[in-house]
């Protein structure tokens, strides 16, 4: 066993149970987004996570000072993603800090200081710091950060008290805010040396009682256990048009120690029951501009750190977007099994049901399929006449049970947002990203590659941003090239007038399978009423089949 003294980083999200209970799918989501938040500023201050449960993060610092500002970091990093929310749903952290002689065991670290670090996180206001006086003295002249004392703590499991201090954290407008003082642990008097006796002889009969109850519950539990089969989650996808994500088992208060890693920031899919079809395999250089899933901060990284390390190091990545990477590996070998392990740690997290591979061994790419199928640029585009307010009870061809989930997590999520959608009602949202365009490309490119066809984008921010028809049921793309209901020799008329006609457009057909075209209209009524008109110049019983970019059909 190695010694040694470190300064150690606790934290756990306030509240984190209630915020489970009330949506569990969404608090997985986030909790993952929030953590790739923590372990970057972790790593870039230079410190190590050694253990993680649940929603609990520890860590260690060469420093004291780098572990109080790393810390301030993130609570000011994560105020900010809370602001996008309501009050009910924010994930707040508490954060404990001290310094400590700790035993480093395979990794892990054990001791005193890392319990007392724990508990004064316990300790700490919601989206606060408390720290140690070792940590107080190390840091007060040497940042520029304001302490209240709250004395001397009587915690749990920890024979003495533990003298605390708290961080004033930094409010929106610049003031910083005055912690809430708690009261000092007060010293319990003495009892009288005669009670002594009596004191151990009724703790005695107590613990006795309390063993014998215990241990007679402890085989109930364990004849319980034994006839009953372990649960797991199941892999089976859903069968309907939007197929979700395989069910989570609950996730209870305390969990064993189980790594968790963060996730790209906002990206929440619905996946294919299959993955799709694979492109030829990439190979060649890595370029960080060509790599798809990713947002600018990765990119960047990749661009920078990591094209400039040496080997042995790796990039791994799934198309949610949820990525790994490592430098300076000792071998390759090592290199792509820390990368994949950490990509998938953090999809694992965020329950991700698509699994890491690897994009790049070195500089080179090694990814296993082709680009994902796109849509030609620009990806979308605002048009006045037909862009109304998103409403997640008309996003078209999902079923009810993913409108319900558009509602709880892309409305209220930060912009920039975009959400694409697939002809099988596949769909794919990346939230808070860098701009609308970053958005729209991401979410196309996992989107494409999880329904193995180009996708669409259908609302950006606050609005939808194609036509979303409500006179006829819409029943997927519509892509007059190749539509068999109209008659072969009239498609290519069909794309040549549609195409980047602003406005309200639909297309209707006879018999014959001559179209009628209603284009530029005003409104869905007057684009419906022109293309049946046309269309009965030179067909008969006409009907509509297509409004915007949609197939339609009568509404049931």
């Amino acid at each position: 066993m190695k010694r040694k003294i470190a300064a150690i980083f606790a934290a756990d999200i306030a509240g984190y149970s209630r915020l489970v209970a009330e949506d569990e799918e969404e608090t997985l989501r986030r909790l993952a987004s929030y953590r790739e938040v923590i372990d970057d500023f972790i790593a870039k201050a230079g410190g190590r996570i050694f253990n993680t449960a649940g929603d609990a993060v520890l860590a260690e610092f060469p420093s004291a000072v780098d572990a109080v500002r790393c810390a301030i970091d993130i609570q000011e990093s994560l105020r900010t993603r809370n602001m996008a929310y309501p009050p009910s749903r924010q994930m707040s952290f508490r954060i404990g800090i001290t310094i400590g002689d700790v035993v480093e065991r395979n990794g892990d670290l054990l001791g005193d200081g890392v319990n007392i670090a724990a508990r004064l996180e316990g300790l700490a206001e919601v989206g606060g710091i408390c720290v140690s006086r070792a940590v107080h003295e190390q840091v007060a002249n040497k940042l520029s950060v304001q302490f209240a004392d709250i004395g001397a703590q009587e915690v749990k499991n920890i024979p003495t008290p533990v003298h605390a201090y708290m961080v004033a954290m930094r409010r929106e407008d610049g003031s910083y805010s005055k912690p809430q003082l708690k009261k000092a642990a007060s010293k319990v008097a003495a009892a009288p040396v005669w009670m002594w006796p009596l004191v151990v002889a009724v703790v005695s009969i107590v613990a006795i009682v309390v063993s014998g109850f215990l241990y007679n519950t402890k085989l109930k539990q364990t004849a319980t256990a034994a006839s009953t089969p372990a649960v797991t989650p199941s892999a089976a996808p859903s069968p309907t048009p939007a197929a979700m994500a395989a069910t989570p088992t609950p996730m209870p208060t305390q969990m064993a120690k189980a790594p968790m890693a963060p996730t790209n920031s906002g990206a929440a899919m619905a996946p294919m029951p299959v993955p799709s079809p694979s492109a030829a395999i990439m190979t060649g250089k890595l370029a960080a501009d060509s790599v798809p899933f990713i947002n600018e901060r990765v990119r960047n990284y990749l661009a920078g750190d990591y094209s400039a390390a040496g080997d042995y190091k790796a990039f791994a990545l799934n198309v949610g977007g949820f990525t790994g990477s490592v430098l300076n590996q000792p071998s390759e070998e090592a290199a792509r099994n820390g990368a994949i392990e950490q990509c998938q740690k953090r999809a694992d997290a965020a329950q991700s049901p698509r699994r890491c591979e690897l994009y790049a061994v070195g500089n080179n790419v090694v990814y296993a399929h082709g680009k994902p199928p796109m849509p030609p640029a620009p990806y979308f585009r605002h048009d006045a006449m037909t862009e109304r307010a998103f409403a997640s009870k008309d996003f078209p061809i999902v079923r009810d049970p993913q409108k319900v989930r558009l509602e709880n997590m892309f409305v209220p999520a930060a912009k920039s947002r975009s959400v694409a959608l697939g002809p099988g009602g596949q769909y794919f949202m990346v939230l808070g990203a860098s701009s609308a365009e970053d958005a729209a490309r991401r979410s196309l490119e996992s989107c494409g590659a999880i329904a193995g066809v180009a996708c669409m984008i259908v609302g950006i921010d606050d609005n939808f941003v194609v036509p979303i028809p409500t006179l006829l049921r819409i029943t997927g793309f519509f892509h007059a090239a190749s539509n068999p209901s109209i008659v072969a020799d009239a498609r290519d008329e069909v794309v040549r007038k549609l195409g980047d006609a602003m406005g309200w457009n639909a297309v209707a057909v006879g018999t014959a399978g001559r179209p009628g075209l209603g284009l530029k209209a005003a409104d869905e009524q007057t684009a419906v009423n022109s293309a049946l008109a046309d269309c009965a110049k030179r067909d008969s019983d006409c009907h509509v089949i297509a409004i915007g970019p949609f197939i339609v059909g009568p509404i049931n």
